[in-house]
């Protein structure tokens, strides 16, 4: 049996940061980068934002508020960021991993499956409408762009945060979706400590591929 050979992977915790400043530079870090270039993970929290992905629909957007709306290169439709939800952008080679979009999408969703686990809460996917739900609520959502074989954008979250926001849009394109977050199932760790967990099972995931 061959000895798997591991793709470096960075960790980088970026804090709570401005959207449009983190999406562009993921934008230069994708185009800029080249085969030797090592994957990375950003760990961030945004303030409000909405982000319309690039085939998304303003008919999603409910009713506008003051909450800036930024139209993005990412798949799906309408999501909310904002304090107290964990986004985690993943910046990958897809072809230097042998990693398949659909592949990826299903070790994200399981990565964050497995994390709720860890706290007795019974959480699940569906292949229909990307991203982790509970009882059918979502509390994880999920919006990638692949770029010449290499991954941006990424997953969020929710863990303690202002769900009042999501009211105003149809999320991530479905009417009537209802959204949960970690502290209303009991959760009282911060972003911090589940971000690291979460990290952890990914990159566990990514090194056993």
């Amino acid at each position: 049996m061959g000895v798997i050979e591991q793709q470096p992977l960075k960790i980088k915790q970026l804090g709570r940061q401005e959207y449009q400043s983190v999406w562009q530079a993921m934008q230069d870090f994708t185009k800029t980068r080249n085969k030797n270039t090592d994957d990375e993970l950003w760990v961030v929290e945004h303030p409000p934002v909405y982000t319309l992905g690039r085939n998304g629909k303003e008919a999603h957007i409910l009713q506008k508020s003051d909450i800036p709306i930024i139209k993005v290169d990412r798949g799906g439709q309408v999501t909310y960021h904002g304090p107290g939800q964990l986004v985690v952008y993943l910046l990958l080679d897809l072809h230097r991993r042998s990693l398949g979009i659909r592949q990826l999408v299903t070790l994200i969703e399981d990565s964050l499956i497995s994390l709720l686990a860890q706290y007795n809460i019974k959480a699940y996917s569906d292949k229909k409408a990307p991203g982790v739900y509970v009882d059918k609520k979502k509390i994880a959502a999920l919006g990638l762009r692949v770029s010449k074989g290499c991954t941006s954008h990424g997953l969020s979250l929710n863990v303690n945060m202002d769900l009042a926001p999501f009211s105003n849009i149809n999320p991530c394109g479905y009417e009537g979706l209802q959204i949960t977050q970690c502290i209303d199932l009991d959760v009282t760790d911060d972003l911090d400590i589940l971000g690291n967990k979460l990290i952890s099972l990914i990159k566990n995931a990514l090194d056993n591929i």
